[in-house]
């Protein structure tokens, strides 16, 4: 059978270059083997129908191209092969036959080709009475080769001779050469590579073919990220052929980590699609593949040795220090320990045997017997939680290492178990427990008696386990939990104490902040010192158990709210990431849907003021999901409701702004299959607060670096999503300070907008029907109906501003529209103001409608002060309109005493660190007492006549008002004033009154760094507004942080206080001592990253 000559013509130019360079070097490399030894195999490249070569219709046009892939992966296994094995015999080459056309020659070794068919016996030519096929190429193309290895029987130490080393070298860095010519080829190149591998039928060819990739890719001659993506990307990847799809990504795994953190991220994304196209029922014999998609988890000896040198280095430390309670280095090294040898342990990347074993023999003749009881405690954490499932053997090494660290013959007395301390303290005695425990379940001969020295101890937890009257006034119940938290029949007494502590006894009620909301009594959470004197083991079984009765009272619908003390002490175990798969995982994935299906919006609304208020560093990949959530909460009609619509859009409002600008790309590729999903249908506010948190993101990324356009990017689908969801242009002050990709994209997607005109003539033309209609139920009707032009406050606003009053008609009409509608009329509100304060007379005038405005938000309750403030900032007015809008917005905060005394009050009497606080309930109840959220146009609803009595119960509030609500939308103010230079000294007015707030601010020192980043243009010279900003932003802490925690002493006294006129300049000193303190602080975290990596 023939097969047509290719020509380099045939083939591209980059092509026909890396084919012009490779063909001497896959010459030199193939090589064959016999009884004999290594012998020349000059034989022809196969094309054997089926057999993975060339067949005979292969279009002329791609035989060029495999050829040259051939001669790279033969010339790439042989380096691997030689690096493998290190006794192989010297390599050998020789050159082509003399004929007019030449072919490349294909070795073997043993008794199967490297790219030709197997068959033939040891050292028998290819094509020798077998159906071989020649691939013939012109003269021009295969010039004669030198001979630059000598022939077969020289010796190999002549002088002269590069060596087995000397060959792989020669060999590197001719194809180093050959692609750094070809750089901009590279992926097509890739793309052959692959297409190539994947015409192959044999496994064992395809195997070695990526073992070829994987030598290039680990010598650096190929990118892997290109690689992994031309691999997963292939069309011919399909989960039907079983072992190309488990080898393929076998292949993944052992290159990817050398692709970077976002190129990881894009990886997992398409990796996931791939995964998505096996069926949901398919055969067994699949799960191989899906083995072979999925990250193995291996012991990593070099991860273990990292972690022992740590837990050495902190005995070390724990020898040199006099206390360890004092929340020093030392103790948040031990704390941090623990968590991450429960996580590398517990996924297999470490032994725990071997990791104890060594231990021992790196503190043997040491004398490092301080931190034995931190030490203790840290392998307490593991044993607790593992050694049900696991062979008692893997845990007995720990008791050579008591013999090592606890060496007195006498009894070591009882701690003094009102200190939090004494838990590590007794970890020893809680280890043998386990241990004795699991031996007796097993009927195992490996019992071992109580040590000597622990006999009190020991003692000390029978004697107590024995007293059923536990009191929280020490740690004694700690103590019993841990010892005990794998004998159910002892650890229901001590836990169920720790329960009933947070659950109320059932019959107590006390009232929350709203009207008709009463809660179980108990308000008193379990602090922190005790939740942190728990193992692991524990406090999985905690909060196991609230989650549980959680989702009973869901399914149950009680009346009944949960008990303060239950919903605080929940938040406080939700942060430890060691509990991750029943705390924040579980919360999201499994509690949040049940409760929601379950239609207990009381619950729903504590979960998500939980998010909201409370849990504050969770992971970036399980807030993108709870938004994901909250957008198809927003559209279902029982969220239609005052306060749970704005729970919900605050709450999303918080997760959107709060994402770390290197968090944006990551988790938002996760979703370009269908970004529906993160973005709100009809929220335009938070669609808006999306874009200038994707502004700000590649802002400071550098994303759209060299880029002029969003084409091709990952934000394309999003930003075309969001604008046909809800269409808006920008104001030319904020645009200007977009990417330039992203200016580019609105300038072309301008959206046209309703004159201010004609919004007035609407306006006017809409309540002259007010006015004439007489039918209270049409009026309702009317201008409730869906679909009605959403104008309804401005005439609300016309009402109190020609008669100073709002009759029933009115509150009923805000009834009906409801709480998801009614957010377009405050929109369009906002926009009828501007055009109300701009073509005002001023003077009496204008303090009328100053004091409409602030009657609507604060007597009427009509509309709450952040959802306007909000939509008033997030507008596109221009020019002197700009203006006039954010002078609205510094009236409302600023000009009646409303808003600036409750942030007074709360900034006085609260403090951020609510994690240490045991009475935040008091202080909140407080609180709302003087400061009452009205929700429910209350104000309204009394000064109608007749009075309205109002029906709807609140539902719970455990943390939130209208300060904390306000938080991130003034984040977002303060961004819309610092892009108007004229509003510049209104803004340093707003911060004087209410940057305290930023105590409470949940990324303070970020969010000042993003500002200064993003608007540094803005902001390079106006010193003056800068100091501010940062005055305003760290000194909130002040009073909760030491002096110097965030800024240097020389900054703060040179920088902070300059003189416009005289402004300070930094010398080297100041960056000397500036590094300086950078080395001294961020050495203990670096250690702590390694853990972590």
């Amino acid at each position: 059978m023939e097969v047509q000559k290719v020509s380099c013509s045939q083939t591209s130019a980059a092509g026909s270059s890396i084919f012009r360079r490779l063909q001497p070097l896959g010459s030199k490399l193939f090589i064959s083997q016999s009884a004999n030894g290594l012998v020349p195999s000059w034989k022809q490249l196969l094309l054997q129908p089926g057999g993975g070569g060339l067949r005979s219709t292969t279009p002329p046009g791609s035989l060029g191209s495999r050829f040259r892939l051939g001669a790279l992966s033969s010339g790439l296994r042989a380096a691997l092969l030689h690096r493998r094995n290190r006794l192989a015999a010297p390599l050998v080459s020789a050159g082509f036959a003399n004929s007019a056309y030449r072919a490349l020659p294909v070795f073997r070794t043993g008794s199967s080709s490297w790219l030709g068919c197997g068959g033939n016996a040891p050292g028998k030519a290819l094509g020798e009475g077998s159906d071989a096929r020649e691939l013939r190429f012109p003269p021009e193309v295969s010039a004669p080769l030198p001979h630059i290895f000598p022939e077969r029987g020289s010796d190999p130490g002549l002088a002269g001779h590069p060596g087995k080393a000397g060959v792989i070298v020669q060999m590197e860095t001719q194809l180093q050469s050959i692609f750094e010519e070809v750089v901009e080829s590279h992926e097509q190149c890739i793309q052959w590579i692959v297409k190539f591998i994947h015409g192959q039928h044999s496994p064992k060819r395809i195997s070695f073919l990526y073992d070829c990739l994987a030598m290039a890719v680990e010598t650096g001659l190929l990118p892997p990220r290109l690689v992994c993506e031309s691999l997963i990307n292939s069309d011919t990847l399909e989960w039907e052929r079983t072992q190309l799809w488990a080898l393929t990504f076998k292949l993944v795994r052992k290159i990817i980590g050398g692709v970077d953190y976002k190129g990881v991220r894009d990886l997992l994304k398409v990796i996931l699609e791939k995964i998505l196209t096996i069926p949901n029922t398919v055969s067994s014999a699949v799960v191989q593949q899906l083995l072979a998609a999925r990250e193995h988890k291996q012991r990593c000896p070099v991860l273990e040795d990292q972690l022992v040198d740590l837990v050495v280095y902190a005995m070390e430390r724990s020898e040199t220090e006099e206390k360890f309670d004092d929340g020093g280095t030392s103790q948040l090294l031990w704390q941090h320990l623990s968590s991450q040898l429960i996580f590398f342990v517990l996924f297999q990347f470490a032994s725990f045997p071997h990791m104890v074993l060594s231990l021992h023999q790196k503190l043997a003749g040491r004398g490092l017997i301080k931190g034995r009881d931190h030490l203790m405690w840290v392998l307490l954490q593991f044993i607790s939680g593992s050694i049900q499932k696991n062979a008692l053997a893997d845990f007995l090494p720990v008791m050579k290492l008591f013999d090592l660290l606890y060496p007195e013959k006498e009894y070591i007395p009882v701690p003094d178990i009102n200190k939090p301390q004494s838990t590590h303290a007794f970890a020893m005695t809680c280890i043998w427990i386990h241990l004795n425990r699991k031996a007796q379940n097993d009927n195992s001969k490996l019992q071992i008696p109580i040590p000597h020295s622990l006999r009190l101890h020991h003692e000390f937890l029978q004697q107590s386990l024995r007293n059923k009257s536990l009191q929280m006034n020490d740690y004694k119940i700690a103590l019993l939990c841990n010892a005990y938290s794998t004998n159910s029949e002892c650890f229901t007494l001590p836990m169920g104490a720790l329960v009933e502590t947070i659950y109320g006894n059932g019959i107590m009620r006390i009232p929350l902040p709203g009207t008709n909301c009463m809660a179980s009594g108990s308000i008193t959470p379990l602090p922190m010192n005790l939740l942190d004197s728990l193992t692991v083991h524990a406090k999985m079984s905690l909060i196991h158990s609230i989650a549980t009765r959680v989702i009973k009272l869901a399914h149950a619908k009680s009346s009944v709210a949960l008990a303060p003390a239950l919903v605080e002490t929940y938040s406080r175990l939700l942060v430890y990431m060691e509990i991750e798969s029943l705390g924040i995982k579980g919360f999201i994935s499994q509690l949040l849907p049940t409760v929601f299906k379950s239609h207990a919006w009381g619950i729903l609304h504590t979960l998500l003021e939980m998010f909201s208020y409370r849990m504050h560093h969770i992971q970036p990949h399980y807030r993108v999901q709870l938004l994901s959530h909250l957008h198809t909460l927003a559209a279902v009609a029982q969220t239609n409701q005052n306060q749970l619509h704005l729970c919900v859009e605050s709450t999303a409002l918080r997760l959107i702004t709060a994402l770390g600008s290197s968090e944006v790309q990551p988790q938002f590729t996760r979703f370009l299959s269908d970004p529906k999903t993160v973005l709100s249908a009809e929220s335009e506010e938070l669609n808006r607060a999306l874009i200038l948190t994707l502004a700000r993101a590649t802002h400071v990324t550098d994303f759209f670096t060299g880029s002029d356009s969003i084409q091709g990017t990952w934000c394309k689908d999003i930003l075309q999503t969001i604008m046909s969801f809800t269409p808006h242009n920008w104001a030319s002050h904020t645009l200007s300070c977009f990417p330039g990709p992203l200016q580019a994209f609105f300038k072309q997607n301008n959206v046209p907008q309703e004159s201010r005109f004609n919004l007035k003539k609407n306006v006017e033309e809409e309540y002259r029907k007010w006015k004439s209609m007489s039918n209270e139920n049409d009026i309702i009707t009317h201008f409730s109906m869906q679909g009605s032009p959403p104008l309804f406050l401005c005439l609300l606003w016309k009402m109190l501003l020609e008669t100073d009053h709002i009759n029933q008609i009115g509150y009923r009409v805000l009834e009906r529209i409801g709480a998801r509608a009614l957010v377009a009329h405050v929109r369009t509100f906002a926009d009828f103001l501007v055009y109300e304060f701009s073509t005002s007379a001023g003077g009496q005038q204008l303090n009328k409608c100053i004091e409409i405005l602030n009657d609507m938000v604060w007597k009427y309750n009509i509309v709450t002060l952040d959802r306007l403030i909000l939509c008033l900032a997030m507008r596109s007015h221009e020019g002197n309109e700009a203006q006039v809008c954010y002078f609205i917005i510094q009236l409302l905060l600023l000009k009646p005493n409303d808003f600036r005394n409750r942030v007074s009050d709360f900034v006085k009497e609260n403090s951020p660190e609510h994690w240490l606080q045991n009475d935040w309930h008091t202080k909140h109840m407080n609180y709302h007492k003087k400061y009452p959220e009205k929700l429910y146009f209350e104000g309204l609803a009394e000064q109608v006549d007749p009075p309205v009595q109002i029906q709807s119960p609140y539902l719970p509030i455990y943390f939130g008002n209208v300060c904390l609500r306000f938080l991130p939308v003034f984040d977002i103010v303060i961004h819309r004033f610092l892009e108007l230079l004229p509003v510049s000294k209104s803004l340093e007015t707003l911060l004087d009154h209410l940057g305290g707030l930023y105590k409470f601010h949940d990324r303070p020192v970020t969010y000042l760094y993003n500002t200064l980043h993003y608007y540094e243009m803005h902001l390079r010279d106006r010193a003056f507004l800068k100091r501010k900003l940062v005055h305003a932003i760290i000194g909130s802490l002040k009073d909760n942080r030491p002096q110097g925690w965030c800024l240097s002493d020389t900054y703060l006294k040179c920088a902070m206080n300059a003189r416009e006129e005289n402004p300070w300049v930094p010398d080297d000193t100041y960056y000397c001592r500036l590094i300086g303190r950078l080395v001294d602080n961020i050495l203990f975290i670096v250690i702590l990253q390694i853990l972590q990596k």
